[in-house]
């Protein structure tokens, strides 16, 4: 594949999954990759602790800060917040289908105002100098109609709001789950690419079923950039990927130092020695971080073997470092067994 150069490669925001210690990883395997905090309603930073929730760590530059809401007040508020905290961008949430969102009456609902999200990003822009962006599907229930989502965007555009990043599926708001809504209503990336016909001075972002760097290829091939989701989760490597085959430029972040050649050891590594601080300076149990970096030997040989030992209640008394031996020893032996069937022409079968 020949490299190629884009704007914008991100990892999506997901609830109870993109948090501090899965961006901390996500920035070990890509310098450059765009991360997103996990959907923050605006009632948190109003009424709850702020600095609690917009807790970040610097190394996760560049990171955009999600925002769940409908005020424009709030919303500004928020924008504002994140200016103060030194986030790099404030996006609006105009995709989520779930019912406790729809309760609050943001996220897909808001697709129906228009308006209301112009507002909201007028505000937004006025509270701060960061880049304000919306992230949206591209209609409401079984409805096809492309001039919905144009609508949209023409009108949100008008606030100032200049990328936009499209979930090409539409939103079913009645009779599907926040999962279901992830996979049954029909992918349309033709409708991304209408949407950079239509309106081409703006950067429009694909998101929806991306897995491989040939399905970011793809999409790059008539699009500013590409939001990856749950691939980046559960098979993190990947955007090992996105620096050697999309270069944006030098990376932002000066904080870490990232080898060159990258390895699945010195990941986990660099990961163990983060869940001993985190646990040292913030009270914060490893395992609560470890379980980000599951997928880190997905479908490698003593892949489960490494996986079953981080995700082993039982050994939660351990230290990282024990438990880091452990699942590498376990690694290391199935890897072993694997070489030693080959050899005598036995075909390789997992034990789990």
């Amino acid at each position: 594949m020949q490299k190629q150069s884009l704007k914008i490669l991100a990892v999506a925001p997901m609830m109870d999954w993109t948090d501090r210690h899965c961006r901390y990883f996500h920035r070990l395997l890509s310098s450059k990759a765009l991360l997103y905090t996990e959907m923050i309603t605006t009632g948190a930073l109003v009424y709850g602790d702020s600095d609690y929730h917009l807790k970040y760590n610097p190394q996760e530059h560049p990171v955009a800060l999600q925002l769940g809401g409908s005020d424009p007040k709030d919303l500004a508020h928020g924008a504002k917040l994140a200016h103060q905290h030194g986030y790099d961008e404030v996006n609006i949430n105009c995709g989520c289908p779930s019912e406790r969102v729809q309760r609050g009456a943001f996220g897909a609902c808001l697709m129906n105002e228009p308006r209301l999200v112009a507002q909201c990003v007028s505000a937004m822009m006025d509270a701060g100098p960061l880049p304000v962006t919306v992230k949206h599907r591209i209609g409401l229930g079984r409805g096809e109609s492309f001039s919905f989502v144009s609508d949209f965007v023409g009108k949100v555009s008008e606030a100032g709001c200049r990328t936009f990043i499209v979930h090409a599926r539409n939103a079913w708001l009645e009779g599907l789950s926040p999962k279901e809504n992830r996979e049954i209503p029909p992918l349309k990336p033709d409708w991304a690419y209408r949407l950079k016909a239509e309106f081409p001075d703006l950067e429009i972002v694909y998101n929806g079923g991306v897995k491989t760097p040939e399905d970011i290829a793809t999409h790059l091939n008539q699009l500013d950039g590409v939001m990856v989701g749950r691939e980046a989760y559960h098979n993190p490597w990947i955007l090992t990927k996105w620096d050697q085959f999309f270069p944006v430029g030098e990376p932002m972040n000066q904080e870490l130092d990232i080898p060159t050649k990258l390895s699945r050891q010195w990941a986990e590594e660099q990961m163990v020695i983060y869940m001993e601080q985190e646990q040292k300076l913030n009270n914060v149990h490893w395992s609560s971080v470890a379980r980000h970096m599951l997928g880190l030997y997905h479908a490698q040989p003593g892949g489960k073997r490494w996986r079953r030992v981080w995700s082993d209640h039982k050994l939660k008394n351990m230290t990282p470092f024990e438990v880091s031996k452990l699942a590498n020893k376990a690694l290391l032996k199935e890897i072993a067994l694997i070489e030693q069937r080959e050899v005598q022409n036995e075909p390789a079968i997992s034990t789990f």
